[in-house]
């Protein structure tokens, strides 16, 4: 996963009830787009006959599908913990990443498909005025939408989201290059432009697929938070008086949900009411920058780490000199 989505998560902003009534709101906002655009698209492609405009089409009818399957695991996801899933359902929304991901890729390849067919078969496009308009409609309501998708992410740091976020921007970038391919093929009348531009756009929608599924694949394996993250929670921890060390770190997200997981060093005399006492304490100040993650505290007395007992010692030491 990608750092900033990482830190936008971490910082916990809302409420969880607030974050999934912004989670519905950008799959509802999605798929009401995709499905304005499919149809205004399949008329600007019935029109032109452009196999550009043929390529961002069926991209359309792809996202349709996408933003339903992201719809139904942001859904599934919100759904809290219970008896058979004692972590929650946030993981849910990974594997509504990878869905969306084998649908960004179906779409490039078959627009490359169309492509390579038209440039070996070129033919002539008309209507092209319909097809720019099209295009710009595309423009200014994928633009809309993937300003309120990264507001979203910004806000609730879900995964689901961000892959769409990517998609529709992916698509900005698409309906920009067939206005050039209307454009190249009509002025100038080069009509290996309209394939060659449709080339580009699958090829592009294939490297938006494999960003999509690497972040999936990253939450769905447990991938460590970023270092700076890590440094951050051990630096919270060790800021505790009476925190000796932290070791045995380990960090995950699903979801929305962080899940950390340490070990605190503790003085070898320290009593059991104190020692919970400072595991407690620590917790809430981890509550202060993490407020909605789930963490798990292990206290050792300081003996039984033996680098941390030299570590100690050395310092003591050389506060002695």
């Amino acid at each position: 996963m990608a750092k900033s989505t990482n830190n936008e998560r971490s910082q916990g902003r809302l409420s969880p009830e607030r974050a999934g009534r912004l989670m519905r709101a950008a799959t509802y906002a999605s798929v009401s787009v995709a499905g304005t655009l499919v149809i205004a698209k399949l008329a600007a492609w019935v029109a032109t006959d452009s196999v550009s405009m043929l390529s961002t089409l069926i991209d359309s009818m792809l996202d349709v599908g996408a933003s339903l399957v992201t719809f139904f695991a942001v859904r599934h996801s919100l759904q809290p913990a219970d008896h058979e899933h004692r972590f929650g359902h946030g993981k849910a929304e990974s594997l509504g990443g990878l869905a969306e991901a084998a649908f960004v890729l179906g779409s490039g390849i078959f627009v490359f498909g169309q492509a390579m067919s038209r440039l070996l078969f070129p033919q002539e496009l008309s209507n092209t005025d319909l097809g720019y308009a099209v295009m710009v409609l595309g423009m200014v309501m994928s633009a809309s939408l993937v300003v309120f998708q990264k507001y979203v992410v910004r806000k609730t740091g879900s995964l689901a989201i961000g892959a769409e976020s990517l998609n529709y921007q992916n698509d900005i970038l698409v309906n920009a290059s067939v206005i050039v391919s209307l454009y190249v093929t009509t002025q100038f009348g080069w009509l290996a432009a309209d394939p060659l531009f449709a080339i580009g756009i699958a090829s592009f929608i294939c490297w938006g697929a494999w960003r999509i599924g690497r972040q999936a694949l990253d939450v769905l394996m447990d991938r460590e938070l970023p270092d700076e993250e890590r440094e951050n929670i051990r630096g919270i921890a060790q800021a505790c008086d009476g925190v000796l060390g932290v070791h045995d770190l380990r960090t995950r997200s699903s979801g929305t949900s962080l899940f950390i997981q340490l070990h605190l060093v503790m003085a070898d005399d320290l009593p059991l009411k104190p020692a919970h006492e400072l595991v407690e304490r620590v917790e809430m100040e981890m509550a202060k920058v993490y407020p909605h993650a789930e963490v798990l505290i292990h206290p050792d007395p300081v003996s039984v780490v033996p680098e941390e007992s030299r570590r100690i010692r050395r310092s003591r030491l050389g506060a002695k000199s």
